[in-house]
């Protein structure tokens, strides 16, 4: 999904908000998306991960054949939180350390969101971006209790903190359950503050999609729903039919009011322990671009294998550079477990710790073999701002009636500098897309440049000809195109008219 103009962050309600590209508002705003170190003073070493799953309130059963959200709603409510933030500038702080006299005449940036106690000694889910850069946090309660809340670990990567509160009386738990096991259709509830205004407010709906991407394609595998999620909600829980948290309400549509997106919960499960023990979390990198292994693209590239992970790009001066993986290598199984589809492979890489070595078994161009490759340590994934395709109609295009719906024209010296791609990169630029033909199906776009065509080189508008001349009625050709933002290789399969 393009992340132009689809997304915002439901987050928090206050006085601060930007914009990247999609409108994005983080409760503490001054952060935004910004990682955190873990606060000193927690106290974590009395939590064990079982008691993140076992719950202090049963889950809700509903009667045969009803859907019972208002026991599920009064059962739950009390383990969902206010989350307050308050940042304060560099300006202030330099005020406040004394060497200037204090006045009243900036208040510090605040925000709200939402969260959910996950164990009874005082742990508390929410969004990363509803407490980025925040100087205090404070948990306020349904019965008006209100704490200072230290912020144990935080996820950049897929948007979750740990916070930690210190209670003298145990605290109501929302009991997580399985994300894994929803379906489409399936009746959910939202709980939290929309607005930081109208708190502790209870929406339902249904789950309208499983593995929604967003920001980052390797990791996102978003829960849409239309249960209604508005700002502030960020944060707080998606619940089943039972009473379980199946997810941590975090975006919504720009352009409707009834898309919205939660963080499965079984991701979160996943990380707990590294939020726990170290505050941050480490994941298996590897630097390669996938794609799944589609029929089509099997076809066009005579693969062998049914099921698999395609690689479309190798990174420079990663794992996989180091290990020789190429395009077009199939991945079939990583450790000796099967590897079915991209995703597979990005979730167990991912659940990896860096350092630690892979065999991965692959096929090539008709023969397997095993790669060993010593994972690194994932970076963080900066949120794309989308920026509009430059106008560099300085030559007339290719007027071919390509069957695959598009134009090419040769990309000299003067047209790369201008678009910034670099000089390694080889090929014809699109100049035109038909908007109804299959190659805007296929997701191309103008400004991006074609390299090869079913594994043959283009180095010239000739030789984009001949490819696709040779290509057979209904035949699917599978296209590897440079893609300028970001800097990456993919794999686009154009079935032709």
């Amino acid at each position: 999904m393009n992340k132009a103009a689809v997304i915002a962050i439901a987050g928090v309600t206050a006085l601060s908000s930007f914009f990247v590209g999609l409108v994005v508002a983080g409760s503490s705003g001054p952060g935004g998306w910004t990682a955190l170190a873990p606060r000193s003073g927690a106290a974590v070493a009395d939590v064990r991960p079982t008691t993140v799953t076992t719950a202090a309130v049963p889950p809700v059963a509903a009667p045969l054949g009803a859907v019972d959200f208002a026991s599920v709603a009064a059962r739950l409510n009390r383990a969902v939180v206010n989350v307050d933030t308050a940042s304060r500038t560099p300006e202030d702080r330099v005020r406040f350390s004394g060497r200037y006299p204090r006045d009243d005449g900036s208040a510090p940036r605040e925000g709200s969101g939402s969260g959910f106690i996950i164990d009874p000694s005082g742990f508390i889910l929410t969004n990363h971006h509803v407490i980025a850069g925040a100087d205090r946090v404070t948990v306020t309660l349904t019965d008006g209790r209100a704490f200072r809340a230290t912020i144990v670990g935080v996820d950049p990567a897929i948007d979750v903190a740990l916070l930690k509160v210190q209670s003298r009386e145990a605290l109501p738990v929302a009991p997580l359950g399985s994300s894994e096991a929803l379906r489409v259709g399936e009746w959910v509830c939202a709980i939290g503050n929309p607005l930081g205004v109208y708190v502790h407010s209870v929406t339902v709906g249904v789950v309208s999609y499983l593995g929604r991407k967003l920001f980052d394609p390797s990791l996102d595998a978003y829960i849409q729903t239309d249960a209604a999620i508005s700002f502030g909600n960020s944060g707080g829980p998606l619940i089943n039919a039972r009473g379980e948290v199946v997810g941590i309400t975090t975006a919504i549509s720009a352009q409707a009011s009834n898309i919205g997106f939660a963080i499965p919960i079984a991701q979160v499960i996943e990380i707990l322990p590294q939020l726990r023990e170290h505050g941050a979390v480490a994941r298996g990198f590897i630097g390669i671009g996938l794609t799944d292994l589609t029929p089509a693209l099997r076809s066009a590239l005579r693969i062998g294998p049914e099921r698999g992970a395609l690689v479309e790009d190798v990174t420079p001066d990663t794992p996989a550079e180091d290990a020789g993986l190429r395009a077009y290598d199939v991945v079939v199984a990583a450790d000796g477990r099967a590897i079915r589809s991209d995703e597979e492979l990005i979730r167990y890489i991912s659940g990896r710790q860096p350092g630690t070595l892979a065999a991965l078994e692959v096929w090539r161009d008709g023969a397997h073999q095993t790669v060993q490759i010593k994972l690194r340590d994932r970076p963080i994934q900066e949120t794309v701002r989308p920026r509009p395709n430059a106008n560099v109609d300085a030559r007339p295009a290719s007027q071919d009636d390509s069957p695959l719906g598009l134009s090419v024209r040769e990309l000299d010296p003067a047209t790369a500098a201008h678009l910034r791609i670099p000089d390694t990169i080889v090929g014809v630029l699109v100049s035109d897309v038909d908007p109804a033909g299959p190659a805007r199906l296929a997701r191309v776009r103008t400004n991006q440049v074609i390299l090869e065509v079913n594994r043959q080189r283009i180095t010239t508008v000739a030789a984009f000809r001949a490819a696709v001349a040779a290509l057979k009625p209904g035949e699917a050709a599978a296209v590897l195109i440079y893609e300028r933002n970001p800097s990456q290789r993919i794999i686009a399969t154009i079935i032709p008219d």
